[in-house]
């Protein structure tokens, strides 16, 4: 599911509401999150093929930056995604499904200020796994990761206004529609709108409070 536009390229996870913490660990090694139906962890080399094959895919890559054209250009982007992660400015999460080895998509999230306080993210999964929840899932727990580790504040992302299945997705995510950037996001040679969506770190700690009845 291609979600965001700027990719540079069932049931969630039970989540449990806490104070963010911040570490340093993610910026050498990132652990692997394990949700329901796939792992998510760090890119790997061998990865390269199959993010070729998934997203360069027309139904995908119609919604998102245009991707690397090859395997060749996918390692040349995995390299840069290990020297940003290690710099604190970036972190991309490899979404592997359960029975498969290798990459069928990918959830990257980016400072948009020093210190990671405001951040911007970004998906897109091969299509074979659209409608199935895996997406959901694996959102949630790159949500709490971004909070609660790396101690993101306010967490956006800008999705094509005519992906509706995207925006939908990120609608039940709990993100909220800021604002209509016009004409803001340039695909095959024309600028398109976008739609800013927001999800503050105190907002999503209160949707992950049990509820007493």
């Amino acid at each position: 599911m291609p979600v965001t536009s700027r990719v540079t390229v069932t049931r969630p996870p039970e989540i449990v509401a806490s104070t963010p913490v911040v570490t340093a660990d993610w910026r050498t090694t990132l652990s692997p999150l394990t949700v329901e139906g796939a792992t998510l962890r760090e890119l790997r080399m061998t990865d390269a093929p199959s993010l070729a094959a998934a997203l360069a895919a027309q139904q995908v890559a119609r919604f998102i930056s245009t991707p690397p054209s090859s395997a060749e250009g996918f390692e040349r982007f995995i390299a840069w995604t290990a020297r940003e992660q290690e710099a604190g400015r970036y972190v991309c999460f490899a979404i592997v499904p359960e029975g498969r080895e290798h990459a069928a998509g990918i959830i990257q999230l980016r400072q948009l200020e020093p210190g990671f306080g405001v951040a911007e993210w970004g998906f897109a999964l091969d299509s074979a796994y659209w409608g199935t929840g895996l997406f959901q899932a694996a959102a949630r727990a790159v949500i709490a990761f971004a909070f609660r580790r790396i101690g993101v504040h306010r967490l956006e992302a800008r999705a094509m206004v005519a992906n509706a299945r995207g925006c939908g997705a990120l609608r039940k995510l709990g993100a909220t529609p800021e604002a209509l950037l016009r004409r803001a996001f340039l695909k095959d040679g024309e600028y398109t709108d976008q739609m800013l969506w927001s999800i503050l770190a105190s907002e999503w700690s209160a949707s992950t409070q049990p509820r007493v009845h």
